[in-house]
Order: C-alpha cells, then sequence, then structure tokens
C-alpha cells in the first residue's frame, strides 16, 4: 500500500494542530489528537503516542482510498489527495468535480478545485461559512498536488478515460467530518 510522503504528513499534522484533550471542531464534531473523530467524546483524554497512532490509522483510511481512485496520481498527488480525503473523506473525493478532472488529465483544472472545499456548516447559525484555515489548507494542497516530482517514473498525468474504483465501506473514514480549522 501507498503511503503520505512527508510533505504531506506535515501538512495534515500542521493544519490539523495537535489537541491531546477533546475538544469540537467548527463544525461541532468532538476531535482529539490530530483530527481523530471515531469514537471520541468530550472530556476525553489522549497521549501524544495515542495521537500517532489515531494519526496513522486515519491516514492509512485515507491513503486505501486514494490508492483505489488515482493509483496512477504521482507521489506529491497522491499526497494532497490523501489530505484532503483525511480531512473530508474519501466519500467526498470521490464524488468531487476535483477528482473527475483529474481522472480525466486536467492536472490544472483539478488543483483549482481544491479551494472550492473550504466551507462548513456553522453549527450556531446553521449557515455555510468560509473558514480560513480551510482556505489557507487547501491552498497547502493544491501547491503540494502541483509540484513536480524529480527521479522515481511515477505518472504526473491520468490515463484518458480512466475510472475511479469504487472504494469498500471497509476502508471508508468515519461518518464524522473531521475538524475544519
Amino acid at each position: 500500500m501507498r503511503h503520505i510522503n512527508q510533505a504531506g504528513r506535515d501538512l495534515v499534522k500542521r493544519e490539523e494542530a495537535l489537541r491531546l484533550q477533546a475538544y469540537l471542531c467548527p463544525a461541532g464534531v468532538p476531535t482529539i489528537g490530530y483530527g481523530h473523530t471515531r469514537g471520541v467524546s468530550l472530556g476525553q483524554t489522549i497521549t501524544e503516542a495515542q495521537a500517532e497512532q489515531f494519526l496513522s490509522y486515519d491516514l492509512a483510511v485515507a491513503e486505501a482510498g486514494v490508492e483505489r481512485l488515482a493509483p496512477f496520481a504521482n507521489d506529491n498527488e497522491f499526497s494532497a489527495l490523501v489530505s484532503f480525503a483525511f480531512n473530508l473523506g474519501v466519500s467526498a473525493l470521490e464524488r468531487s468535480t476535483l477528482m473527475h478532472r483529474f481522472i480525466l488529465g486536467d492536472k490544472a483544472g483539478a488543483a483549482n478545485c481544491f479551494a472550492a472545499w473550504c466551507h462548513a456548516i456553522d453549527p450556531h447559525t446553521g449557515k455555510m461559512v468560509s473558514l480560513p484555515g480551510l482556505v489557507r489548507r487547501r491552498a497547502e494542497e493544491a501547491a503540494l498536488f502541483l509540484t513536480p516530482v524529480h527521479g522515481g517514473g511515477a505518472l504526473t498525468t491520468s490515463p484518458q478515460g480512466a475510472t475511479p474504483k469504487a472504494v469498500s465501506s471497509e476502508t471508508s473514514p468515519p461518518a464524522a467530518v473531521k475538524p475544519l480549522t
């Protein structure tokens, strides 16, 4: 199985930020560690080692989904897509215009689509709002996505007409939304 590269892992850790006490993310979801949401309850605390374990598990879910959807992605494209899927879920990536453009070989168009995913529903007002942290994160993901990979012979664009593979429910991330910071 492929893994997110160090630049991608650093992006996820920086944007999610380590929190050892459970909190409500801007979307109102109990969250802990580096954006972990599965089975979290307010008042819960964890160690840094547990946060790293949760991060590895959550990244593995996103990596498996991206590997199925975009096996042709180079390391930076793959890692940017894993960060996106970590935050929003593999199913959101699978349904996105970003993924469809990438599959059709429109790498620049796909990169431009990251910016559309910077909104969340404010749990207090019920209104869709743009979150500055998500604007920054999507810009970083797009920049990583467009960063050339030197060496290794990885493909930089998808084959024309490629079809994404379905993601099984066993590899789908938790239904809860990742923190929108």
